[in-house]
């Protein structure tokens, strides 16, 4: 808990002077103000994160995947079986999954870790252990891990920053794997929000009618048999969270630590976003929300969150994928702001 304590302590809120400094610089380049949107918003927003009016570019990306299994895959919530959660870690080993391609494409350096995949520790070259349980228990029947247990997963994440990412300034995306992962996600939603799970609750890995009314019922099952206390996130996170989105909310802390900008992946890095804001509502002035999720709920969360995703291209696939790609677009806003001239450098007449 100690770890998780002092994280929370040394988020500080962004620079307001560097914020207001590069908004005046990209005032005074040649265009209208305004005119490049919210490419504009996100550079002040990354001035104020690096504490600097003109941002640098990124010495290191760095794509985090945590990968988890859900107890609550008995229930029958999925299309697919638990087994694909470690076959698709393999996939993501050898580099052939859509995060993979994306991540290349961004120059950014794909991290897998176990955190809490069902069944014993692979011992796979690349794969880095952090695990806590072999996946969380089934939560239609109690909570789903232990408070200690959400903390360990928390402080995991929180260690992977610290360990994985070196370079300063630097972009770091979020992302995962585990079957079953949509439920806990919605869970959480319902929770934080006071929504109904018939509401939030998605089609995940392609589920038909049927499954999804019943996956609905078994969320609002866990959610009167666990009562978590939305006022707590530690409290939501262990009865009806997930091991891998109580990491990923600890890489959001560990970036917000650290000053740097975090990319939220879709709606199971969101669930991840609303633990950390719950936890230290700062965190959330280092997050920027890459897509909108084809996930009904992933709208809701960046509403709750008061973020503004960057792309929407009706995805839903994870593992970060929308993290990758907008990658690029934070780069670009940060070129504006370094290479663009003003009007008096360039010697046009300004309105």
């Amino acid at each position: 808990m100690e770890l998780l304590k002092q994280t929370i302590a040394q988020i500080d809120p962004p620079d307001q002077q560097a914020i207001k400094s590069a908004r005046e610089r990209l005032d005074s380049l040649t265009k209208p103000p305004g005119s490049l949107g919210r490419l504009e918003e996100i550079a002040y927003r990354l001035a104020g994160i690096q504490g600097q009016a003109i941002p640098e570019l990124p010495r290191e990306k760095v794509m985090m995947v945590l990968a988890g299994d859900h107890g609550v895959v008995a229930e029958g919530v999925s299309a697919f079986p638990q087994e694909v959660t470690p076959q698709m870690v393999a996939n993501f080993l050898r580099g052939g999954a859509a995060i993979n391609v994306l991540s290349r494409q961004a120059g950014a350096r794909v991290v897998v870790a176990d955190i809490g995949i069902a069944g014993p520790p692979l011992p796979w070259p690349g794969l880095i252990d952090c695990r806590v349980k072999p996946g969380t228990d089934n939560f239609v029947l109690g909570p789903a891990m232990s408070r200690t247990e959400a903390v360990q997963a928390i402080e995991a994440g929180i260690k992977l920053v610290y360990q994985q990412v070196q370079g300063q300034p630097a972009l770091v995306g979020t992302g995962e794997m585990g079957i079953g992962n949509t439920t806990p996600s919605s869970a959480i939603l319902a929770v934080f929000g006071g929504l109904s799970p018939r509401e939030v609750t998605g089609r995940g890995t392609g589920i038909d009618d049927a499954r999804l009314v019943h996956k609905a019922a078994v969320i609002a099952r866990a959610i009167e048999v666990n009562r978590p206390d939305p006022n707590d996130g530690l409290d939501v996170l262990a009865k009806v969270g997930g091991l891998e989105i109580a990491g990923l909310a600890g890489v959001i802390l560990g970036c917000a630590a650290r000053r740097l900008p975090v990319v939220i992946d879709g709606f199971i890095s969101g669930a991840a976003a609303l633990v950390a804001r719950s936890l230290a509502p700062l965190s959330r002035e280092y997050m920027f929300a890459s897509h909108l999720s084809n996930e009904p709920g992933h709208r809701l969360m960046l509403e709750m969150l008061d973020l503004k995703p960057m792309l929407q291209l009706d995805m839903r696939l994870g593992e970060g994928t929308g993290a990758a790609l907008a990658f690029p677009l934070l780069e670009a806003a940060i070129r504006v702001i370094n290479e663009m001239a003003t009007f008096a450098e360039a010697g046009v007449s300004e309105a």
